[in-house]
């Protein structure tokens, strides 16, 4: 396990941790909201060590972090207006998920068999500039399933049932997660209430 330190735009950082995950490790991070568990979507291998170590059930899937849109759409995302409105409003990119459906065809080999992907795009200089390298990552809160989320790198590390390839530190963070909207419903519907309350939201639901 290699530790190391986060600091926003720092390239050398950025090229280690990329390094890690193109070689199919998982990387314990910080995120504008919670540390997070990462790995590239394509490396099954990487992807069934995050589920080890958060001793999370097969069968719940994982949100993905993109840069941008056009990574969205590019693994077969289907963006549809009222998931547009949600990314072009002040609450994107930050602490929002949201779950759209995908196209039968075109789309990513690893989200084969999934009728839905959620996914968010995090208001973090350095995570935005790995994605950008990486392309899309799978991002989990770095907690045990069923218990709480820490604010330090250590702890979180300490409550996993195994060590990550690569854990950066660099700040604290909070506890509480993303807010999660499911625009697979007509309208949407706030599935997780998190950092965003959900009156900020109402106005890009509809009814």
């Amino acid at each position: 396990m290699t530790d190391a330190r986060a600091t926003a735009g720092s390239a050398p950082l950025v090229g280690r941790a990329a390094d890690c995950l193109e070689a199919g490790g998982v990387v314990l991070l910080p995120t504008d909201t919670v540390f997070g568990l990462a790995a590239l979507p394509d490396n099954a291998a990487a992807v069934a060590r995050i589920f080890t170590l958060k001793d999370r059930p097969g069968h719940k899937n994982l949100a993905v972090m993109v840069s941008n849109i056009e990574q969205l759409e590019a693994i077969g995302a289907k963006v549809t207006d009222q998931a547009r409105a949600l990314i072009d409003s002040p609450f994107c990119p930050g602490p929002l998920t949201l779950a759209v459906g995908l196209h039968e065809t075109g789309r990513a080999d690893w989200l084969r068999g999934r009728e839905e992907l959620a996914f968010r795009m995090p208001d973090d200089a350095f995570l935005l500039e790995l994605i950008d390298r990486t392309g899309p990552l799978l991002v989990t809160s770095a907690n045990r399933s069923g218990m709480g989320t820490l604010g330090n790198a250590a702890a979180a590390a300490a409550q996993l049932t195994g060590h990550p390839d690569m854990v950066i530190e660099g700040r604290e963070c909070g506890a509480m997660p993303s807010t999660l909207v499911n625009c697979c419903r007509v309208p949407p519907v706030i599935e997780r209430v998190g950092v965003i309350p959900p009156d900020a939201l109402a106005g890009y639901l509809g009814s």
